[in-house]
Order: structure tokens, then C-alpha cells, then sequence
């Protein structure tokens, strides 16, 4: 039998998979536990409910107020980008078929993640696409030192802006769904799956 201090010497990757080796501990059952855990915990439950509502208003109304903008276009945000996507956000600027593109994913994509959320239908998928968006969001206009940007902003930010932390709160309702028991997933065949 092997001890801790063998794991010790292992790569650090490797690390979490020898601990499970040598105490015969199986991911998927500390899995279950945790998601049951929650489960029973009603402010844990209640809370993941209660966030995945919000961030899929705040989706909705974002995708909802570009929609009825008929002036809305994406092209602003793509000119101010900064850092290793400035070049692809020009060139889509430059070309109209792609800005029409862009400008058309940014509303529909915001709304129908922000009423999949809201509703709590398909509501992983919507974790999933909304994380994409965020990220890219971020991606095209990180916090970094040096960069400048000529759009107002709402608040002083290094690194941690407001789309990262939002991107890791939607990880958490991806990783944690609540719409298999509040939200219209649970009425859908497999909602445990879900």
C-alpha cells in the first residue's frame, strides 16, 4: 500500500487522480453527494434558483434592448476591442456581412439565453452559450494594464471585470442546474440529465 508521501512526488496533475486511487474514492459518487447536498440545503437550492433567474433577466433584457434598438449595432464595442481579438473584430466591422451577422447572434443569442435561463428550459445549454458570449465579451475587451479604452465604463477593473464573473457564476449553474425541479426542464423526458 502506497502513502501520501508517494502522491507527493508525482506530478502535480497526476495528484487528485493518485489520492483517488489510493482511498478508492470515486468521482462520481462525491459528485452525487455534493448535487444531493444541495439539494437538501433549501438556501443553497433556493440561491442557485435565484441566481440563474438573474443572470437570465439581465440576458433577456440585454438581448431585448439591442432587438428593439434600430440603431443597435455591434460595431462600437468591435472597434474598441483591445489585446489578441482586436484584429478579428476590425476586419468583421470592415466587412458588412459580418457585421450583420454579429450584430444579429449578439440579440437573439442574448435573448434566447436569457429566456432559457428565465424559464429554466434547456438550462444547461443556456449556462453554455451564456458563458461563450461573456467570455468572448471579455476576450475582446479585457481589464488588463496598458489597455485604454475610449467607451465609458461603469467602474475601475484590473483582471476581474464584471463578464468573468459572470461567466464563473453561469459555470456554476451549469455545473449545479436547478430547472430540473424548478423550471420548466423538469416537464422535459431525462430533466435529471438535463
Amino acid at each position: 500500500s502506497r502513502g501520501l508521501g508517494d502522491v507527493y512526488k508525482r506530478q502535480p496533475l497526476s495528484l487528485v487522480i493518485q489520492f483517488y486511487e489510493i482511498y478508492n474514492i470515486n468521482r462520481e459518487d462525491i459528485m452525487v453527494s455534493l448535487h444531493q447536498s444541495i439539494k437538501d440545503n433549501d438556501f443553497q437550492f433556493y440561491g442557485l434558483v435565484v441566481l440563474r433567474v438573474l443572470i437570465g433577466w439581465h440576458f433577456l433584457y440585454e438581448g431585448i434592448s439591442k432587438l428593439i434598438n434600430p440603431y443597435w449595432s455591434s460595431a462600437a464595442y468591435l472597434l474598441d476591442s483591445k489585446w489578441i481579438f482586436s484584429g478579428l473584430a476590425k476586419t468583421i466591422v470592415a466587412n458588412p456581412t459580418l457585421l450583420s451577422i454579429s450584430d444579429y447572434v449578439n440579440m437573439w443569442g442574448l435573448t434566447l439565453v436569457g429566456v432559457s435561463l428565465l424559464l429554466g428550459l434547456l438550462s444547461r445549454y443556456g449556462a453554455l452559450f451564456g458563458m461563450t458570449f461573456v467570455c468572448l465579451y471579455y476576450l475582446f475587451a479585457p481589464p488588463l494594464l496598458g489597455l485604454e479604452y475610449g467607451r465609458p465604463g461603469e467602474g475601475s477593473y484590473l483582471i476581474v471585470n464584471k463578464n468573468l464573473i459572470e461567466a464563473c457564476a453561469l459555470w456554476v449553474l451549469y455545473c449545479f442546474p436547478t430547472s430540473h425541479i424548478i423550471g420548466l426542464d423538469r416537464f422535459l423526458p431525462g430533466a435529471e440529465k438535463n
